[in-house]
């Protein structure tokens, strides 16, 4: 009786251990993020655009429809940063335009994402207004100036350096600059614009004290519906041309971070690769669940839903987590859902030179 209480002692004390030991990791992590900054566009807006006179705006009936109510999110529910903050056990970072977006709030992070943003300032123009790359910098120098107010340089410097910083542009300064205008550059020419500017951006983002950075690259955008029923000729395959033009400025893109990440000491950028994972998503959407890899769920005309963006009086599919595609443009919750677990925890031909999970914990 004497050494079956010893034993089960023992027991009840390493399981004890193990116990205790997971909770330590898990507060170690807890405890390296502290806040999530988000730059981008209409991908990962939460809101920002309800607050200016635009043409791009989602605060309406079908978007938000799997959410609970629209947002502002272009997406039938969560973005692909929002499910990555709740795997961090994060609530929601607000939009940095709503006025609610104050006080003791802004510790925990803002999401500057503007849809119609690109890293180019022309990027959008024939939308109305847009919150681009450089204002969205110019927004966070403000939040960064309220949190010195409220704790102090050291302690602001220090949340910054602990932070999730999360950049994703480029989509835009396609569709909506070089393939939508008569452009007379190049697309070498064009990309080398973007790049460079993009250089010069983040530089300062991270001047400004960011440090763990993840830039998310252009997604295969020839395969999104919207071009898909513009250029008919392409069949039921993905739009070879817009696509080309994603793969030269990513190629070019990660270059640049691992420059910046060399050059600029103390820094940690990271390289997510969306069109990979996109690609390997379309190419495979069975293996994931969908049914349909190339038509809007949310859709009014064309063949692939995507002549018409969506709006209050489109039609909607019945099961949105069949579908990788939500709108015109836009992946379904269920698309993101994968994208952002794949970022988190994926290997190096999904983000490198470490996924976000290690990036918290660096």
């Amino acid at each position: 009786m004497g050494l079956y209480y010893l034993n089960k002692t023992l027991i009840f004390k390493i399981i004890l251990m193990i116990f205790m030991l997971f909770l330590s990791f898990k507060f170690s992590i807890s405890y390296k993020i502290e806040a999530s900054f988000v730059f981008g566009d209409s991908l990962l807006d939460v809101g920002n655009n309800n607050y200016i006179t635009s043409l791009a705006k989602a605060n309406h009936y079908p978007y938000g429809i799997d959410f609970g109510k629209a947002t502002g999110r272009f997406c039938n529910g969560r973005t692909v940063v929002d499910v990555i903050e709740q795997e961090m056990g994060f609530g929601y970072t607000p939009p940095y335009m709503s006025p609610n977006t104050s006080g003791m709030v802004i510790l925990k992070g803002v999401n500057y994402a503007s849809a119609a943003a690109g890293i180019l300032n022309y990027t959008g123009h024939i939308l109305g207004d847009r919150i681009n790359f450089d204002a969205q910098i110019d927004n966070f120098a403000n939040t960064r100036e309220e949190i010195i107010c409220k704790i102090g340089v050291r302690a602001t410097l220090n949340l910054l350096k602990h932070a999730l910083f999360t950049v994703a542009f480029g989509s835009n300064d396609f569709l909506d600059n070089y393939l939508s205008e008569s452009h007379l550059l190049s697309p070498e020419s064009f990309v080398a614009i973007m790049i460079s500017t993009f250089r010069v951006q983040l530089t300062r983002l991270f001047n400004l004290g960011a440090k763990k950075i993840v830039v998310v690259n252009v997604g295969p955008i020839g395969c999104l519906p919207y071009m898909r029923d513009f250029n008919p000729f392409s069949g039921d395959k993905c739009v070879t041309f817009p696509n080309q033009l994603a793969q030269l400025f990513n190629n070019q893109l990660k270059s640049l971070v691992e420059e910046l990440r060399a050059i600029l000491k103390g820094s940690i950028f990271v390289y997510g690769d969306a069109y990979h994972i996109m690609e390997d998503i379309i190419m495979n959407y069975t293996k994931y669940g969908f049914k349909n890899a190339n038509s809007a769920c949310c859709h009014v005309a064309g063949r692939f839903g995507g002549l018409i963006p969506c709006g209050r009086y489109s039609k909607v599919c019945e099961d949105r987590s069949k579908y990788i595609f939500w709108d015109t443009f836009h992946p379904s919750d269920a698309a993101n859902v994968i994208v952002a677990k794949r970022l988190l925890s994926g290997d190096v031909n999904d983000v490198s030179p470490t996924n976000v999970w290690q990036l918290l914990q660096a």
